[in-house]
């Protein structure tokens, strides 16, 4: 096992889960709440990285963050570092990368808000922000955990934008899935195997939170 590339996946999914968490469920809420003729645009921006091959999408983003594009050169001058085979590089990347996992669930869970009931809310003299964290939030955390879940085995798996942005650094950029790819590339074949162990056992206990939760969801319907 490397224990080493385990620490820097671990590091970067919980980034991105805590980084992602506040987007999600502003973005989420703003799409199923939208009834603007650019909702379907705005979806489909969101939606983007699930269809984009990972390593074009991971070339776009190297590209983006190259010193002489105008963000990473930004970058360059507020930090005083590039951001291509950095963490803070393979971070941004994953936030990129994961914004469907983020967005999506929260997305159909605010839409099974019953409209009348925020304007319900409303009426009883509650803002908006209260409405949301008193009615709406605990209404959607199902989704909400779900968008966590998916985010964070998803960066752990995550192989091809993290390879293109970051390399393989040791200690560094260097991920769990990178770490595999280099013990299959050595004949290490017990090594890839323990390693691929351990994210199947993570990809599936996340399936069986999202579909727990999905059920529970609906058996509170009947």
């Amino acid at each position: 096992m490397d224990w080493t590339a385990l620490s820097v996946s671990l590091h970067l999914a919980t980034l991105t889960c805590l980084l992602l968490l506040p987007l999600g469920i502003w973005l989420g809420r703003a799409l199923a709440t939208s009834r603007s003729r650019a909702k379907p645009l705005g979806e489909a921006l969101v939606a983007l990285p699930l269809v984009m091959p990972p390593t074009v999408l991971g070339f776009y983003l190297m590209q983006a963050f190259g010193v002489e594009a105008p963000f990473g050169g930004l970058w360059q001058r507020l930090f005083g570092s590039g951001l291509n085979f950095t963490f803070e590089g393979i971070l941004l990347a994953s936030l990129v990368a994961n914004l469907p996992f983020a967005v999506q669930p929260v997305q159909r869970a605010f839409e099974a808000v019953p409209s009348n009931l925020r304007e319900a809310a409303w009426c009883s003299g509650l803002s908006p922000a209260h409405t949301l964290w008193r009615i709406e939030l605990p209404l959607v955390w199902p989704g909400i955990v779900s968008a966590l879940a998916l985010t964070f085995a998803h960066t752990l798996g995550e192989f091809g934008v993290i390879l293109m942005v970051g390399g393989a650094i040791d200690g560094e950029t260097r991920t769990l899935a990178i770490a595999i790819y280099d013990r299959v590339q050595a004949f290490d074949e017990s090594g890839a195997a323990t390693m691929s162990a351990m994210l199947l056992l993570a990809s599936f206990l996340t399936i069986g939170v999202v579909y727990g939760l999905a059920g529970r969801r609906r058996w509170r319907r009947v």
